[in-house]
């Protein structure tokens, strides 16, 4: 039977297909893996390590993805391995690389691993680690979770210029309405996705390697009938640092959306990874 397209699932409304009825995630039976892409972090990485750690998600393990940040960052992710060899683990990268493969060389490693569900957030506490969760207790209604700056009751740190809100909700709306995506928050990069639906996205296909990633893969999550649920979430701005974000980064993202749109306008949930393994 040829599944329906995905929509999105607000907050508060049940997954119309699959899942009714289903039990909740039990968080203590979820094999979770949070990757965190890094690049001079040192000043953010152990506190973010300490406050994932100490969810109630046991089976929760951590893997650092860092792009050979020069203010320490990487000696930082190796000595907290050593402190919880059982719960963390890094990936090195020589120079600085890409948010986009920084993300996929995680995802990779982390299904290879096991992992019944992977995070990908930042590492600047802009994603809070409390929201994590209920995010894993919401996939038995979703194939993922996305945290939304852009529904009700999700908001942006009141710290942010005028400007910068500004050029946050244009990109929004120029992916959404360009590549037609129903989520409110096309640009979120605080996600929590099931195994099967990151094996059935094929992370072969996926080519950006900027903040035009997380719009490329909610893109060919919606291309291929995933089920979205978008969760509320209050975006702070990072606490301590500089953001990685620039003006002339985010144009450079809004001209590469239309490579996104020739590349993958066929896909059809037909072109899902033949025979995904659960």
């Amino acid at each position: 039977m040829r599944r329906r397209p995905s929509q999105p699932i607000r907050a508060g409304t049940r997954c119309s297909d699959g899942f009714r009825g289903a039990p909740r995630v039990l968080l203590s039976a979820v094999k979770t893996c949070v990757v965190l892409p890094t690049y001079n972090e040192a000043d953010n990485l152990a506190s973010m390590v300490e406050a994932l750690l100490a969810l109630p998600a046991p089976d929760l393990r951590l893997l650092v993805v860092d792009d050979d940040s020069p203010d320490g960052t990487g000696r930082i992710a190796e000595a907290l391995v050593k402190e919880h060899p059982r719960r963390c683990g890094a990936i090195h990268r020589q120079d600085k690389v890409g948010l986009g493969t920084a993300y996929l060389d995680g995802f990779r490693r982390a299904l290879a691993e096991g992992a019944d569900a992977v995070v990908q957030m930042d590492c600047d506490f802009s994603h809070s680690p409390h929201y994590v969760p209920g995010f894993l207790a919401r996939l038995s209604e979703c194939d993922v979770v996305v945290g939304s700056r852009y529904v009700a009751d999700g908001r942006l740190d009141e710290r942010w210029e005028k400007g910068r809100v500004a050029l946050s909700v244009w990109a929004n709306f120029y992916a959404r309405t360009l590549l037609g995506i129903r989520v409110r928050d096309a640009t979120a990069g605080f996600k929590v996705w099931r195994r099967a639906a990151l094996l059935g996205l094929d992370l072969d296909r996926i080519c950006s390697n900027g903040y035009v990633f997380q719009v490329e893969m909610a893109y060919v999550a919606q291309k291929l009938g995933y089920r979205v649920l978008e969760l509320p979430i209050y975006f702070e701005d990072r606490r301590i640092g500089q953001s990685k974000m620039t003006i002339p980064i985010k144009f450079e993202a809004a001209w590469r959306v239309w490579q996104v749109w020739l590349r993958h306008r066929r896909l059809t949930p037909a072109d899902r990874r033949a025979a995904a393994p659960t």
